[in-house]
């Protein structure tokens, strides 16, 4: 979580929305992202996305089964439907997403298809959510002044 937390900061310096996020096979990170929707100009430009597209063309697979994903903020239906597809074990997650829940439970653990993931949530969530409060603190400040 600490590489992604890495990542999110990253983010923010470049004016993105600070989420980071990796995906982990035996211990060794195989695939980073973070947020570039705004510089892309892309929807899905999400970490976690990201992330797993990096990871797929690193192992030469779409499936990453027996990978772990740690992102800074609870996935979005989208990113979650990535994970599913990709068949990632297990999301470790920072923050909770406060507006508008994710579904991310309820997506990880529904007979979409025949993938299930396990989800833990509130890893480093003080520390993940400090970065996110932060850059909109910050964006709102930016904002005012104007």
């Amino acid at each position: 979580m600490r590489e992604a937390l890495r990542l999110a900061r990253k983010a923010k310096f470049s004016g993105e929305v600070p989420i980071g996020a990796v995906v982990v096979v035996d211990g060794k990170v195989v695939g980073r992202g973070y947020n570039l929707r705004t510089k892309l100009q892309m929807a899905t430009q999400h970490a976690e996305v990201r992330a797993i597209d990096r990871a797929c063309r690193k192992l030469g697979s779409w499936r990453l089964e027996g990978a772990e994903m740690y992102v800074t903020l609870e996935p979005c239906p989208m990113c979650m439907g990535a994970a599913l597809n990709a068949r990632i074990d297990k999301i470790y997650f920072g923050a909770y997403e406060q507006k508008g829940r994710s579904l991310t439970l309820e997506l990880a653990s529904a007979n979409l298809l025949n993938h299930k993931i396990e989800v833990e949530g509130g890893v480093l969530e003080k520390e993940c959510a400090e970065v996110l409060t932060s850059f909109f603190s910050e964006m709102r400040e930016r904002e005012r002044r104007k």
